[in-house]
């Protein structure tokens, strides 16, 4: 396909004239196009499209992304374009127009990834936004995440190894049936010929595990069969192929005892360990007593009172990365799109000391969210002795005990992830026969210890841990609960706690076009005038 570039559209004066006619107060999909003209141009989606071919339908049409808004699947998407008054004035569209096939948005959107243009989108329609002067710099914005369930189920040990065997057998025996047919026994057409399910699957755990022995030995036998000198070299880069070899070097060992299943403590961490061998890119996390298969997706949205609360940034990640690891992208984003704001309220996973400096230092950002607290011992002892009853000299390279003694020095170190530390220990001959020993240590015998944060990290939190017990900031603080009415909405009302497809790259293109189905729909409530939804309560609660 080649993309002819289109600037500007104006709507047909039939269909102008017809779709006013059917709906004389308006309707959402025309208010938009009204108020923001043609957001998305064919200019910004033509290097997506070689120069030669049959011309392609309007990426800019489509970008428009009103299947998302109303939820809609692709062959329910390309109806509207073909039946709907409104979507034909929004798109600029011909009555007599008979629209696409509903394939045009999967190839679409593979175009966009293959691009790596994901985030376009919703640039453009926030550049759209500031030119409207709905979208500003500054202010207050706030983040958070939730879980996205994976397209593919949710498998267990044994589903997960029967699965990849499946999967591995069917991508040879499309692809070079002649090949595997030698190979095959009337054993694994009885094991492989249905998809793995729990109530097929053998009954009670000893059985379990010799079924999972007889499936890692037959993985062994297909994998040693393709990677024989014999066998076609192309065999090893079929995705399912490779799937199975990683799936098996995780989930066996192999030694001169034969094939068993890896212990539990033995198993790679989650964040490196497959979940299933169709979504190779999902992985298995627990938050909170909940486990899910699948993704996390970080919304990032204004929230100033005199204008529309607009979602500006939009992050996908596998489930098992830490919300903090999130927060400097944020602000990164932000910079490159001109979007910084002056205050950036988070819960206490998106904050660690790093963030509170380096947010302020590099962005201009006051990080508004609870630090964690000190976790030693000390903490929960009254009469002990804890981290900030010692005083730092840091340009003397000393702390001082409440005792009046000067620890030896100061060592700088790097913790296990790579962060500075600095280790402070003080000698024993202070230690030992200090009278009020027992505040400090538990040891016997060994000397009170101190870990301590770089100077910049360290002053602002204990800096943040004292301001953060005020009633000022707690006021200044509720502005965050209103990122969850936005979780809310993404969820119950566009969809977004299931992925609609397969992989990472995917998933976050369906999150990143949500988030601007979002945007457009709250552009068309604050056109209206449509207040704000008021914070639900039960009739239950509403006696008190």
């Amino acid at each position: 396909m080649s993309m002819y570039p289109k600037s500007f559209m104006e709507i047909p004066e039939s269909t102008r004239r017809v779709a006013v006619a059917a709906f004389p107060k308006g309707s959402m999909c025309m208010r938009l196009r009204d108020a923001l003209g043609t957001v998305f141009s064919d200019e910004e989606f033509a290097d997506l499209f070689p120069g030669e071919g049959r011309p392609a339908e309007s990426p800019g049409r489509l970008a428009l992304v009103l299947q998302y808004a109303e939820g809609l699947s692709d062959r329910q998407a390309a109806d509207a374009v073909r039946g709907r008054l409104d979507w034909k004035y929004a798109l600029a569209l011909e009555l007599e127009d008979s629209g696409f096939d509903f394939s045009v948005f999967s190839e679409f959107r593979d175009r966009v990834i293959d691009g790596s243009a994901e985030e376009r989108i919703l640039e453009l329609l926030l550049e759209r936004l500031w030119r409207a002067r709905l979208l500003r710099a500054g202010g207050r914005a706030r983040t958070d995440s939730t879980h996205v369930l994976s397209a593919a189920r949710t498998l267990n040990r044994l589903e997960l190894v029967v699965e990849a065997m499946r999967a591995a057998l069917n991508a040879p025996a499309t692809a070079a049936p002649s090949w595997l047919a030698p190979l095959i026994s009337e054993q694994w057409c009885e094991r492989y010929d249905q998809r793995a399910d729990s109530y097929r699957l053998p009954k009670g755990d000893q059985a379990r595990a010799e079924h999972a022995t007889v499936v890692g030995q037959d993985g062994y036998a297909l994998l040693e069969a393709v990677y024989r000198q014999d066998a076609p070299s192309w065999l090893r880069r079929i995705e399912a192929v490779e799937t199975l070899r990683r799936c098996w070097v995780q989930q066996y060992y192999r030694d001169h005892a034969g094939v068993r299943l890896r212990e539990q403590k033995d198993l790679p961490v989650g964040g490196n360990r497959l979940a299933g061998p169709y979504d190779t890119d999902a992985r298995y996390a627990v938050k909170r007593g909940s486990g899910w298969t699948g993704y996390k997706v970080h919304l990032t949205e204004t929230c100033e009172p005199d204008r529309p609360h607009l979602i500006t940034h939009v992050a996908t990640t596998p489930a098992p990365v830490d919300d903090s690891e999130v927060t400097g992208l944020v602000h990164e984003s932000l910079e490159r799109r001109g979007l910084l704001p002056d205050e950036h309220a988070v819960d206490s996973a998106y904050v660690s000391a790093e963030h509170l400096v380096s947010a302020r230092d590099r962005f201009g950002i006051d990080v508004l969210g609870p630090v964690s607290a000190d976790t030693g011992w000390q903490t929960k002892d009254g009469d002990a002795f804890q981290t900030t009853d010692f005083c730092v000299n840091w340009n003397a390279g000393q702390v001082i005990c409440p005792q009046g003694h000067a620890s030896p020095s100061m060592a700088g170190q790097r913790t296990r992830t790579g962060h500075p530390v600095i280790k402070v220990n003080f000698s024993q001959a202070h230690c030992t026969p200090c009278p009020v020993r027992a505040r400090c240590t538990k040891s016997a015998t060994a000397s009170r210890k101190l870990t301590l944060r770089p100077r910049d990290q360290h002053e602002a939190l204990a800096q943040a841990r004292a301001v953060q017990q005020g009633e000022q900031w707690q006021r200044r603080y509720q502005i965050r609960a209103g990122v969850e009415d936005t979780i809310s909405q993404a969820v119950r009302g566009h969809g977004q706690r299931r992925s609609r497809y397969i992989g990472l790259a995917k998933t976050h293109l369906q999150s990143v076009l949500t988030a601007t189905a979002i945007n457009l729909v709250r552009i068309d409530a604050w056109l209206t005038g449509t207040p704000l939804g008021p914070t639900r309560t039960s009739h239950f609660i509403g006696l008190r």
